[in-house]
This record gives structure tokens, sequence and C-alpha cells, in this order.
């Protein structure tokens, strides 16, 4: 789809454009019954938020001038390729002092390169600055630390 969606035109999708709206395996809305899910023809994780509904979404948030609302979904978006499990470990991680720096750069670099998530993995560097500079980050045990300088010093 080369064009933006508008808000105008397009919204609500399921109402003026459902033959964008697709599940996980790309079955159309008009199949998404009750029936279908109670009798097991369609699955829980067939009826997920897919990343492209929350583009066309996020195009529409652009269209009304609503730009960080467009941002946060662009982020939820690449988010449905990381694990439920995953995600709350991050999360975990990212509230202050429970992580190292390097610890939280580890997470941006398995978010960029292990889910394509590099939104994402930016605003986790950007945490890790911010908490660097507020004395926010867990600072690691001796034991660590000296294998950190060994690191170091073998390199």
């Amino acid at each position: 789809m080369a064009e933006k969606l508008h808000y105008e035109q397009d919204y609500p999708l399921s109402e003026k454009r459902p033959d964008l709206v697709k599940t996980a395996k790309g079955r159309p809305l008009d199949e998404v019954t009750l029936d279908a899910v109670l009798s097991g023809e369609i699955e829980a994780d067939e009826i997920r938020v897919t990343p492209q509904i929350l583009e066309y979404q996020a195009q529409i948030a652009d269209s009304i001038g609503r730009p960080q609302l467009a941002a946060n979904l662009r982020r939820a978006g690449e988010l449905t390729r990381v694990p439920d499990e995953r995600i709350l470990e991050i999360y975990n991680l990212m509230r202050p002092n429970m992580s190292t720096k390097d610890e939280l750069l580890g997470i941006a670099n398995e978010l960029e390169n292990e889910y394509e998530a590099k939104i994402n993995a930016d605003l986790v560097r950007e945490a890790a600055e911010v908490y660097e500079r507020r004395g926010r980050l867990r600072q690691p045990d001796e034991d660590e630390a000296e294998g950190q300088l060994r690191e170091l010093s073998d390199n």
C-alpha cells in the first residue's frame, strides 16, 4: 500500500477499510466470528494484533497530528515480534537501578538484532544514557567488575 491512510477516509478500519484488516495468518475480518473462535477454527494467537494493523493505526494518528501516538503504535508493532515473557523480563530490567549500562545495551542489541525492533532498541539505548547521567544504573558487584576488568585487559 503506497498511499498513507487518513482519519477522514479510513477510520475506523473495520468499517471503512475492512479489506486491510486481517488476522496474523491472513484471514479476512469477515471470517473472524465467535463461532469460528469457539469451534477452534480460529486460535487465540491468530487474532492478536499485527504489526501491519498497528502501522495503519499509526498512519491514521499521523494524519490527525498525533505524532506521539503514532510513535507509540510503531513501537508496539515492533514488539509484536518479541515473546510476551521476554517483554515482561525487559520491562523489569528497564526499571531504575535494576540493570547495568552493559545489560541495557545488551537488551538493545537483542531487540535490534534478534527481533528487528530498532525503534525500541534506540529507546533502550537512550534510557541507558539517561540512567547513567542520573545515577540510576545498577552497579556491578565486585565479581562482575573484576570479570569486566579481565575482559578489558585481555583485549
